[in-house]
């Protein structure tokens, strides 16, 4: 219970209502399709392409699918892939971060080079190309693309932290006391800098799932053949939204919610872990 409590008040309101939001979605993609009466992939055509109903709340597909329980399956792999490609980059991004800020010289100078290289170039432009260079794109294939241009902002964000964090007493001693450096990391530079990573990593899981949307409703996302996700199911109905705007109902607010949960979740954690975001508690009197 105390833990409990303790959770609660280090995520604030919004981070505990990001939290029920994003625990209800994987609930649902996880139990939902097995206590489904309708399997993903069951056809009805005599309820081919009817409106939401009691039996079909967000409708029926163009070969009587039903949406709601084909939004439930496919949200397994969009939360796969948003939460996949959000982890590798934090990784990444931390990871070189520190290690440029507090190297510092010639290290530091071709790590920033390299990140600018990566900044410069317009993202959603290289997501396109390298979307196009696989034969074939799965849920794999796409994690490494979106992961190969998500970590340069946090690169900056860790590096500028880390290059604060070294110069101050508490690590100068450290650092003449004998102390290793991946024990200096580890000990002072990264919980420095935990504000803005965990931030950077909540958000990048639904930056990834709105990215793989936007791919595959431009068709070079995940292929629609094998594994089917929000965007691919987006992207089927695209040419049909006007007439049968339910087709698209169901993954857009799907990813709406995601992507709203995760932000929520993400500015709890920072103003948990940032001490100057928690204001001073209030005197008796005052």
């Amino acid at each position: 219970m105390r833990r409990a409590r303790a959770a609660a008040a280090f995520l604030g309101p919004a981070g505990l209502a990001g939290l029920g939001l994003l625990a209800a979605v994987a609930l649902a993609v996880a139990a939902g399709p097995a206590i489904s009466p309708y399997g993903a992939a069951e056809q009805e055509l005599g309820a081919r392409l009817q409106g939401p109903s009691w039996t079909h709340p967000f409708g029926t597909a163009e070969l009587g699918e039903d949406v709601l329980t084909q939004t439930l399956v496919s949200g397994r792999v969009s939360l796969v892939v948003g939460l996949a490609t959000a982890l590798a980059a934090t990784l990444v991004g931390a990871g070189l971060g520190l290690a440029a800020g507090w190297r510092g010289g010639w290290v530091d100078a071709l790590l920033s080079r390299v990140t600018d290289l990566f900044l410069i170039v317009p993202a959603f432009v290289v997501l396109i190309v390298l979307s196009l260079a696989f034969e074939r794109v799965g849920p794999a294939e796409v994690v490494l693309i979106l992961a190969l241009m998500s970590w340069p902002p946090l690169f900056r964000l860790a590096r500028a932290s880390a290059m604060r964090t070294r110069e101050l007493p508490y690590v100068e001693a450290a650092r003449a006391a004998g102390a290793a450096a991946p024990r200096v990391v580890l000990r002072h530079l990264l919980p420095a800098a935990a504000p803005e990573i965990a931030s950077f990593g909540a958000l990048a899981v639904g930056v990834a799932v709105l990215a793989e949307s936007a791919l595959s409703f431009l068709g070079l996302g995940i292929d629609p053949d094998g594994d089917r996700s929000w965007g691919a199911m987006a992207s089927g109905a695209g040419d049909t939204l006007e007439e049968h705007p339910w087709l698209t109902l169901a993954p857009g607010l799907a990813i709406v919610v995601t992507v709203l949960a995760v932000s929520l979740i993400g500015e709890g954690v920072r103003r948990g872990l940032d001490p100057r975001a928690t204001p001073p508690p209030r005197r008796e009197g005052v």
